[in-house]
């Protein structure tokens, strides 16, 4: 009986964990594959199940939710979401409204325009229309460094990649310009071509709320022990191929 009893209050206690287990609100903007979208009516993506992994050895659950990229940052700092992973780069302007994760990605910017066009580089010249998503390092690029300068006319913003991509393959644009990874994906699925790569040196990183350095320490725990583990590697491989 007693034995029993020991094993039955062990079966309470793990489940008494699991079940209050703290839930944090995860914000993305799931319009970034292979990064994070929408499959089957799920938030699937690199951040998706790096989040998750992340919230599996810190012992916490995570709350998925779909926003357009520009409110995640309003949206930490009001306290409606509690986390937020959406290939976001680590900028010194972003750094003075939330704090951010070790770094977990690198990349630059490509250039991508329709498949089979004329258009090289020098599509980021003259009367020639660049989309771009708004409020992400693409958007900022192209504002401070073509259009305030004069070299670019037309910068068009769109609340979604997907919305950029779409306004590229029907003509309404001439040229997109967005992370690496996720153009070199659409130019393996959409009818588009990348034609030059802008240097950036960019990295990745977890946001929170500024000054929450209680949730940061366990993200970056939680970062450093899903890369130590070799998962980390597993999801390089399973998203972008070995």
């Amino acid at each position: 009986m007693k034995r029993m009893t020991v094993v039955f209050l062990a079966f309470l206690f793990v489940f008494a964990g699991f079940a209050f287990s703290k839930t944090y609100i995860v914000g993305t903007s799931a319009d970034f594959p292979p990064f994070e979208y929408v499959q089957n009516g799920r938030y699937v993506g690199f951040d998706m199940d790096l989040i998750q992994a992340i919230g599996k050895v810190e012992g916490f659950q995570v709350e998925i939710r779909d926003m357009s990229f520009d409110s995640l940052i309003p949206a930490l700092k009001s306290g409606i979401i509690d986390i937020a992973i959406a290939g976001m780069t680590i900028t010194p302007d972003r750094l003075q409204v939330v704090d951010f994760s070790d770094p977990y990605w690198s990349a630059d910017q490509d250039v991508i325009v329709k498949k089979n066009s004329d258009y090289n580089l020098a599509v980021l010249f003259g009367n020639n229309k660049v989309g771009v998503q708004t409020g992400t390092t693409g958007d900022l690029w192209v504002s401070d460094n073509l259009i305030k300068t004069g070299i670019l006319k037309h910068i068009v913003r769109y609340e979604s990649f997907i919305y950029a991509l779409q306004a590229l393959i029907n003509g309404e644009v001439n040229a997109v310009v967005l992370d690496s990874p996720v153009a070199q994906r659409f130019a393996q699925t959409q009818p588009v071509s990348i034609v030059g790569v802008i240097i950036t040196n960019e990295n990745y990183g977890i946001a929170v709320n500024k000054g929450n350095k209680t949730l940061l320490d366990m993200i970056n725990d939680g970062l450093a022990k899903v890369k130590a583990s070799g998962q980390l590697s597993q999801l390089v491989d399973k998203y972008f191929g070995k």
